[in-house]
């Protein structure tokens, strides 16, 4: 498997873990606010293969616990289970970060018991989730069905969804919460502009909004944090 970027170490993607991060190509959403647009559409080149990426384990082992796996779309590359197996079997905690799309791999890294933690994100109200991930039209029912399957499953999970001010407002979240009621955790991050943002014009809602929308989540999932905001 060829990895599109690592970061060596992180104390924020994998909670509770001393982690280095580990980057897919590909997507199959467009999202207009994405961070890592040039993994999402193709264009960033290789950084390394898994040998050298498990070279680089082996070297940090003591120094490191945990390993995210984050893209793009983890669950496009039909072997994650086995980047997933072989890092779990030197050690290392595995969290895996996903847009929710494949259901049948999640499935079946979670029947295999092979991540420790998912983050799978909430682009967005059903209304507008199309819109929200650049797309025409999306079929929801992939989605939902990751939902449900963290929900009632026993892998430690969190829902989390970056807001846009020209996204998002506090109906969305309504229609959020009546979807994840009570959910282990949801966060919210506001929008950041990078320069590897595909489309420009967006920015991220006022603290103040932030706060409004965090207090709508907590009635549908006690607990909502917002992460990425002083």
């Amino acid at each position: 498997m060829k990895l599109h970027g690592l970061q060596k170490m992180t104390l924020l993607d994998f909670p509770g873990h001393v982690a280095c991060t580990v980057f897919l190509g590909g997507c199959d959403l467009r999202c207009p606010f994405c961070h890592n647009f040039e993994l999402a559409d193709g264009s960033a080149q290789p950084v390394m293969d898994d040998e050298e990426f498990f070279a680089f384990l082996e070297k940090r082992r003591g120094l490191l616990d945990g390993v995210a796996i984050t893209g793009g779309e983890p669950c496009l590359h039909r072997d994650l289970p086995d980047l997933m197996r072989r890092i779990r079997g030197m050690g290392f905690g595995v969290k895996l970060d996903t847009n929710g799309m494949h259901p049948d791999m999640l499935a079946s890294i979670l029947l295999e018991g092979l991540a420790d933690y998912v983050a799978m994100d909430i682009k967005n109200s059903p209304e507008k989730y199309a819109m929200t991930a650049g797309l025409q039209t999306l079929d929801l029912a992939p989605v939902r069905e990751s939902v449900r399957m963290l929900m009632t499953g026993d892998t430690d999970h969190e829902f989390r969804t970056t807001v846009v001010d020209e996204l998002h407002g506090a109906d969305d979240f309504h229609r959020i919460g009546e979807w994840i009621r009570g959910a282990k955790r949801y966060f919210l991050q506001p929008f950041t502009d990078r320069d590897s943002v595909p489309f420009g014009g967006l920015s991220a809602p006022s603290e103040e909004a932030m706060h409004t929308y965090a207090e709508i989540m907590r009635g549908y999932v006690p607990q909502t944090f917002i992460r990425g905001m002083a």
